[in-house]
């Protein structure tokens, strides 16, 4: 089933370059040498300008890779992100209409969320992954916490994760990491030794 494909995909990943510029062209810079650095999946965020259309030509470029919509806020963005070949749909938090819609077209939706009580209501509405945001604030040994009342749950740190601390993340059960701010400044070149680096970090 297809929801499960692009799932599986971005478990298998590990981790996920989140993308944000100041343009498509930047956003799709830095997304290919990620790429060229070994990264599978790509979330490219709506703050960036005309966003649909990088997701757009990203999709068709790497068929094979896994290509999602972050920073969206309402179902129309997701909608948008997905008629324009976003495989997942990642929010900052839960919004019940955009996980609804999601669930009628079978993407996945990562919503933030920061409480049991957020994690519960992703939970209802179909939420398979849930991204903890932003994970440096409560640090690795939060998922055990919160996997505590709440065996079921997945989680997808993002924020605050780096080389020196991307495998505390998986040792204390994150099923995958969001990889952002620090990974994307500097030149080409270093982006892509940098996304190397994660990646090796996570093999």
């Amino acid at each position: 089933m297809q929801m499960y494909k692009y799932l599986q995909q971005v478990v298998d990943a590990k981790v996920v370059a989140v993308i944000r510029a100041d343009s498509a062209e930047r956003a799709i810079e830095l997304s290919n040498a990620c790429i060229r650095g070994g990264m599978k999946s790509i979330e490219l965020t709506f703050t960036t300008p005309q966003a649909e259309q990088a997701i757009a030509q990203l999709a068709k470029k790497y068929p094979n890779l896994s290509i999602g919509a972050g920073t969206v806020l309402d179902q129309t963005t997701a909608k948008i992100a997905i008629q324009n070949g976003a495989q997942f749909i990642v929010s900052p938090a839960f919004d019940k209409d955009t996980a609804l819609l999601c669930n009628l077209y079978q993407i996945p939706y990562l919503p933030g969320c920061m409480t049991v009580s957020e994690m519960k209501d992703a939970l209802t509405y179909g939420c398979s992954i849930i991204k903890l945001f932003p994970g440096s604030i409560y640090g690795p040994q939060a998922i055990k916490q919160f996997k505590g009342p709440l065996p079921q749950l997945e989680i997808m740190p993002t924020g605050g994760v780096s080389e020196k601390n991307i495998k505390d993340w998986f040792d204390a059960g994150a099923i995958a990491v969001g990889a952002g701010g620090s990974l994307t400044t500097g030149t080409l070149d270093e982006v892509a030794e940098k996304a190397k680096q994660l990646v090796n970090a996570v093999q």
